[in-house]
């Protein structure tokens, strides 16, 4: 009854939010496909923070500089989420035995292509003509007609955390500044630069300036040579049970999504300066069907190094007092391996090893949870991975081993027509299997310690209609954080997108979650499952210049033997694109929950390629306001200001992060310019 109330009282004053919002994406924006995918994810895997800057300005990149249908490649296409390997097996057949498109309209021509996906696909895509073999250009082309870019952001928080006043050794700004340089895809060289809130700047332990830097340099089609890396970047083979450190987007947000595709040897151009490979890769084509990767890294890593052994390792970048600052460059770590893959037809087969090794021994403190987890000095992995088409069925998997323990996946996929398909996924995660770069399908963010069937299927049975369902039965074979015991849960969803016409979007979607958990205050003595019940409803229209969108959530956790907690948001948005180049956005989010097991979500999405997924308790709003104006076909300038308003609550945070009073507001800044 008390959240009833809190929630009624609030109905008047949820009518003056429905004109505020953040950039919303117009409804046949396939930019929104990805962007629903990562919000999916961000509210699916808590474990870490993700870092989205190189996908999006990936994607933003291919809007402005279209992909060649005539000269793609079926690693080029798979880049795409919503082309499954049918589409692009049948694209790629189609231009080879019919010859070059003269028009984009051959795609409608193409075995599978609907018209959503086509109209997904459009602004990705151009067709030239192609007058000869494609060959690496020469260094004179690349310098005249390279193209460069500099981006600057600085944020000013309009608050004062706990721990300036005692700890923290610099002012509370942050900044970051990154220079790149592309050829289209045969080239992309440049570098970052990120000092964080509250680190010394050109004092104390950075008196280099900034405390990150990261380079890159990633050449493409030099002859055999297929790739070639060298400074930062990421790695991914296979179905990521080895090595996969790139874009893993959640497993029941769309069947496109939840099929993971090796992406080899990319750039690291972000801000996260944990989830990175620092030496050189290379990629070299022995024949046309057979390729070998081989690569190398030497790091230095942040920990805490006690009489000569690491007993934590130290991800969040973060160097603002002279403790977290002792934690730097305090181990080394080198990384050595290689990928093999032969593809002819319809059949791929890939195999993966890595080694690595720290030069101290790694002894973490392991509770009863982690008992099995990573330890000792030296480790390896290796696997084997295979794609095979039969008709339209597609069988993938891959099989891997460590030091300690194995792993296995395997998925079926099923496509009867191009407005059904079906999707079927076994994992097997043994609770002692170490890989240390390793991320793949699954309720946990590394595969570890679990098992699990997950069926789903999604169908376009009308024009207008779109439905996709979900069934995860996993369980954990060994006890796990708040879990003193082996445990098993659900995880079901169902989702429906309704199309009127092509400036309207509404989808409805239902989740539902039971996990067993650990009674608080039982010491483990007594574990109850939990039920979580999530509601959103989602509209979004984009009317002309006008693009709005509402989304209202409802989330219901319960737990045997308590009272049940609830929470709801609403989040409205709206942004307007001026006849001259500007456009201004707003968005306004009213949330109220019982406990943080009811939190919510609501996105945001300001700044060049950031994406912000905020999570909520308790009681209050949240406000957001973007401008963005592009003074010339060089520069670029961005503000945004955001406050959160906490109803329920004096101070907000803990510890070094406490801000006294219930207002927390900042200024974000960017700059970018293009030559």
């Amino acid at each position: 009854m008390m959240f009833l109330q809190r929630a009624c009282c609030n109905t008047l004053i949820m009518g003056l939010l429905l004109f505020i919002s953040n950039t919303v994406l117009h409804a046949q924006n396939p930019v929104s496909t990805w962007e629903d995918a990562i919000e999916q994810l961000s509210m699916d895997d808590e474990e870490e923070e993700h870092h989205w800057e190189e996908e999006l300005e990936a994607l933003s990149r291919r809007l402005q500089e279209p992909v060649n249908l005539n000269v793609a490649t079926r690693k080029t296409l798979e880049q795409f989420p919503f082309l499954n390997d049918l589409q692009i097996e049948n694209i790629l057949a189609y231009i080879y035995l019919h010859g070059q498109m003269q028009t984009l309209y051959e795609l409608s021509l193409v075995a599978e292509m609907d018209k959503r996906t086509i109209d997904l696909l459009l602004p990705f895509v151009c067709v030239l003509p192609v007058a000869e073999r494609q060959q690496f250009p020469s260094w004179r082309t690349l310098s005249k007609y390279g193209k460069h870019e500099v981006l600057t952001r600085l944020d000013i928080p309009l608050y004062r955390r706990e721990g300036y006043r005692t700890k923290y050794m610099g002012i509370p700004l942050y900044h970051s500044l990154k220079y790149g340089f592309h050829y289209g895809d045969y080239l992309q060289a440049g570098f970052t630069a990120e000092k964080d809130a509250g680190e010394p700047f050109f004092a104390l332990h950075n008196r280099k300036g900034y405390d990150y830097y990261s380079i890159h340099l990633l050449l493409h089609h030099l002859g055999r040579l297929q790739t070639l890396a060298a400074g930062d970047y990421r790695l991914s083979f296979g179905q990521g049970l080895v090595v996969g450190s790139t874009f893993r987007t959640g497993k029941t947000y769309s069947l496109a999504t939840a099929d993971l595709r090796s992406s080899g040897i990319r750039k690291h151009s972000s801000t996260d300066e944990y989830n990175f490979f620092r030496g050189a890769a290379a990629t070299v084509n022995i024949v046309s069907a057979l390729q070998v990767s081989l690569f190398y890294s030497h790091r230095q890593m942040d920990g805490v190094l006690e009489d000569g052994v690491i007993t934590s390792i130290y991800k969040t970048g973060l160097y603002r007092s002279e403790t977290e600052a002792a934690k730097r460059n305090t181990f080394v770590r080198q990384t050595m391996g290689g990928n093999l893959q032969y593809e002819q037809g319809n059949l791929h087969i890939g195999a993966t090893a890595i080694y690595y090794f720290f030069n101290y021994n790694y002894e973490p403190n392991r509770p009863e949870y982690a008992r099995y987890n990573l330890h000792g000095n030296f480790f390896y992995n290796a696997g084997v991975d295979y794609r095979y088409r039969l008709n339209r069925f597609v069988l993938t998997g891959e099989v891997a081993m460590g030091k300690q323990g194995f792993a296995a996946l395997n998925k079926l996929s099923y496509t009867p027509s191009r407005d059904y398909r079906l999707l079927l996924i076994h994992r097997y995660y043994a609770h002692n299997y170490w890989a240390m770069f390793a991320r793949s399908f699954g309720e946990g963010s590394t595969p570890q310690n679990e098992n699990g069937w997950y069926v789903a299927a999604e169908a376009s049975p009308l024009a207008r209609w779109q439905f996709f369902a979900s069934l995860d039965l996993f369980s954990f074979p060994w006890w796990r954080y708040r879990i003193s015991k082996p445990s098993q849960g659900i995880d079901g969803m169902f989702r429906t997108q309704y199309t009127p016409r092509q400036d309207i979007v509404m989808q409805l979607s239902y989740r539902y979650k039971r996990k067993e958990r650990d009674v608080t205050g039982s010491g483990g003595k007594e574990i109850l499952p939990n039920y979580q019940h999530q509601l959103r409803y989602r509209l979004t229209w984009s009317p002309q210049r006008w693009q709005l969108r509402t989304t209202v959530d409802y989330n219901h956790f319960y737990s045997r033997g308590t009272s049940a907690a609830q929470g709801v948001q609403c989040t409205e948005s709206a942004s307007y694109t001026f006849a001259f180049p500007l456009k201004l956005s707003v968005q306004g989010t009213w949330f109220c929950t019982d406990d943080y097991d009811s939190r919510v979500y609501a996105s945001e999405r300001g700044l060049l390629y950031t994406f912000y997924t905020p999570s909520y308790y308790g009681r209050g709003f949240r406000f957001s306001g973007v401008a963005s104006c592009e003074l010339n076909k060089q520069w670029m300038l961005l503000v945004k200001l955001g406050e959160t308003l906490y109803q329920d609550r004096d101070a907000i945070g803990s510890g070094n992060d406490l801000i006294h009073g219930n207002k927390k507001a900042d200024v974000q800044l960017q700059l970018r310019a293009k030559f």
